[in-house]
């Protein structure tokens, strides 16, 4: 039975439990406009997705009146503002430091821009359990799919699963061909996890329980 050689973590959601804040800062904007806002964490997942222009439709705002582009620098604005409280889940650094300790590199792979990335990660003091810190060339979060692929073809791992929250992570690691674990406490509900066919588990002491029993993927896929 192979081990996994690689983990690909993606970052908000994941190892950071960003829910809140980033239901306070996009209902800050909702309010500002007189639009209904999110009055749930299930609310607000169920309406979270990839591409982030299609989300913002779905929350209500009208393009007609103001630009993508400008409503994408205001939420990075009021997200990234000092007075965020968001924090590492508690058993993050926990097992990021068990699955060094394995030998199984891990890298950070996010559809957030590389410098605020690199900014909102640093005083974790966590850089020192990856080998990547990936993020995108800009702050619309298309899509992660790119630098996904250019991970894998520089460094082609023997075995490598991608850890998220989001059905667009399943995406991501269909496309490069590896497997795939999704936690129900972050952006996207369970439900909708479920639905695109993932492994999903509650938190991440259940994930370490998948990869520390099983490795294999066929055995990871009958816990689906």
């Amino acid at each position: 039975m192979q081990t996994y050689t690689h983990i690909i973590w993606d970052w908000n959601g994941t190892l950071l439990d960003d829910i809140a804040w980033s239901m306070r800062s996009i209902n800050a904007m909702l309010k500002q406009r007189g639009l209904p806002t999110l009055n749930s964490v299930l609310a607000y997942q169920n309406v979270f997705g990839f591409p982030i222009i299609d989300y913002y439709r779905r929350v209500g705002f009208d393009f007609e009146k103001e630009s993508f582009v400008k409503l994408a620098a205001e939420y990075i604005e009021l997200y990234y503002a000092p007075a965020s409280d968001a924090s590492l889940f508690p058993q993050a650094r926990d097992i990021l430091a068990g699955f060094q300790d394995r030998g199984i590199r891990q890298i950070i792979l996010s559809a957030s821009e590389t410098k605020n990335l690199l900014a909102q990660v640093g005083p974790f003091d966590i850089e020192k359990y990856f080998d990547e810190i990936l993020g995108i060339s800009d702050i619309y979060a298309t899509s992660k799919i790119d630098s996904g692929k250019s991970y894998i073809e520089r460094m082609k791992p023997e075995r490598a699963v991608l850890i998220g929250d989001t059905i667009h992570d399943k995406e991501v690691a269909d496309t490069l061909d590896i497997d795939c674990i999704l936690i129900a406490r972050g952006h996207q509900s369970e439900e909708t996890l479920r639905s695109c066919g993932a492994t999903v588990a509650d938190c991440l002491t259940d994930v370490k329980n998948l990869i520390g029993g099983s490795s294999s993927s066929n055995e990871l896929r009958r816990k689906t």
